[in-house]
């Protein structure tokens, strides 16, 4: 099992290289040009969209465009935030987060042509239904002849999906609440009993469908963003006078890579667009099959809801969480790492700050244990029917168990894998299709300023 999980995190680390950065930040920088800048400029229509303004319950499409980006949502906005920041932080030093800054500035664009994508080419399952994502998009926008590649990104997203690592980090902090705060060790039996109990929380939410998982997250996510927000808010109040200075030491590490291992500044720049890509998932194609649920006729629509994903998961919740753990010094002197890390943060400021750190983090790892099994079901239903779709809920309530007791390190490296190896085919197609969007996008805001929509 060493050897296998060595294999992982090398396998990891070799297919995060230069050839994936230039694909994900050249890509996003390609599309924020081809788009005229669209996404930034339109941030208040997109929000207009998002309050319901032009919803239409005639439309095709299953999700409402605020249940659609609340799904979204549920499965970027978790773990990433938390210990995926505290991760980057320790790896990759105070400098990783500017790097996940730029990732995220240009993963707006990127969502915005991915998301569009995904409802301007729509295609019907095995079942005929209509369905949304990246292997559909891959299918009908390119064609048929395309479809390996739509085939080898839905097995990816099979595995990238798996909520592993959100079983992993919950039941840390679960266990370091309950155990190891009251002078007790915390061992496999115990994390295997959490997990246990954690899977059959996942099991009533996902066996009951899409619905109910978009009906669930859409309460979940403003309650669970808000309580954090605040909390982080008032640690980083409390230590009001060190925030200059970690913005300021946040960028000058970004350029230094002194205290990243090695001491490399490719090093830096790497480890800000790995976690970025974990965080928000630009690029990376899950987000599609949320989005492509959405009940609009008008692809662009969908994509400038969808470009508001990476300003809330990354810009403003990373950041936060990064500025909790810098100003508290806490990544200086510990050999702590992941949610434990931050739950030091927590701890220096508030008192019992673990355990409401553990209520904060049980939101945000549910949440994305209920989404991403919506994600993993579709995908398999593509490659081997829409009627065989159901067995990835019952295989993902036997992996939350799994998760929960294994290793840290390897769990990050799979998902890190899984999710470049998404990231090919995602970026590809969305390039070769960019053209549509951008005609699309011309037409959609010319009968915008037109007043086609009022």
């Amino acid at each position: 099992m060493k050897a296998l999980g060595q294999f992982i995190i090398d396998a990891a680390n070799f297919i995060w290289g230069t050839p994936l950065l230039i694909l994900l930040l050249g890509g996003g920088f390609y599309f924020l040009l081809l788009s005229r800048l669209a996404p930034i400029k339109y941030i208040g229509h997109a929000i207009q969209i998002l309050r319901g303004k032009y919803d239409d319950p005639d439309e095709e499409g299953q999700l409402r465009h605020y249940q659609a980006l609340s799904t979204a949502l549920a499965a970027t906005v978790g773990m990433g935030n938390v210990s995926g920041v505290a991760i980057a932080i320790t790896m990759g030093g105070p400098g990783a987060i500017f790097w996940m800054w730029i990732s995220a500035l240009l993963g707006v664009s990127t969502k915005f042509f991915t998301c569009s994508l995904a409802v301007m080419y729509r295609g019907k399952d095995s079942a005929g239904e209509k369905q949304g994502g990246t292997m559909y998009f891959i299918t009908e926008g390119l064609g048929k002849k395309w479809k390996p590649l739509a085939i080898f990104f839905s097995v990816m997203a099979m595995f990238g999906v798996l909520p592993i690592f959100q079983a992993n980090q919950l039941t840390e902090a679960i266990s370091n609440s309950i155990f190891v705060h009251n002078g007790m060790a915390s061992s496999f039996t115990k994390n295997l009993v959490i997990g246990m109990f954690l899977a059959s929380i996942v099991a009533l939410v996902i066996l009951g469908g899409v619905k109910r998982i978009g009906k669930v997250t859409g309460r979940m996510v403003p309650i669970m963003a808000a309580v954090y927000i605040v909390t982080v808010l008032y640690i980083i109040m409390s230590n009001a006078s060190e925030i200059l200075p970690s913005l300021q030491l946040i960028f000058m590490d970004a350029f230094s890579g002194k205290a990243v291992l090695g001491g490399s500044f490719g090093a830096v720049i790497l480890m800000g667009v790995r976690r970025a890509a974990f965080s928000n998932e630009a690029g990376i194609g899950t987000a599609t099959m949320a989005h492509g649920a959405a009940k609009t006729n008008e692809p662009i629509r969908e994509g400038l809801v969808a470009m508001l994903g990476p300003i809330i998961d990354t810009i403003i919740i990373c950041t936060m969480t990064a500025l909790a753990i810098i100003i508290t010094g806490v990544w200086k002197h510990t050999d702590a790492d992941g949610i434990t890390l931050t739950a030091e943060a927590f701890d220096q400021v508030i008192p019992f700050g673990s355990y409401l750190l553990t209520i904060c983090v049980s939101f945000f790892a549910l949440s994305t244990m209920f989404a991403y099994p919506y994600y993993g079901s579709k995908s398999l239903g593509f490659v081997v029917g829409a009627k065989y779709q159901h067995w990835y809920h019952y295989a993902v309530v036997v992996l939350v168990v799994v998760g929960a007791v294994a290793e840290l390190d390897v769990i990050v490296s799979f998902c890190d894998l899984t999710f470049a190896l998404m990231a090919f085919p995602t970026m590809i197609s969305a390039i070769l299709l960019s053209g549509k969007v951008r005609v699309a996008a011309l037409d959609y805001f010319r009968r915008y300023k037109a007043g086609a929509f009022d």
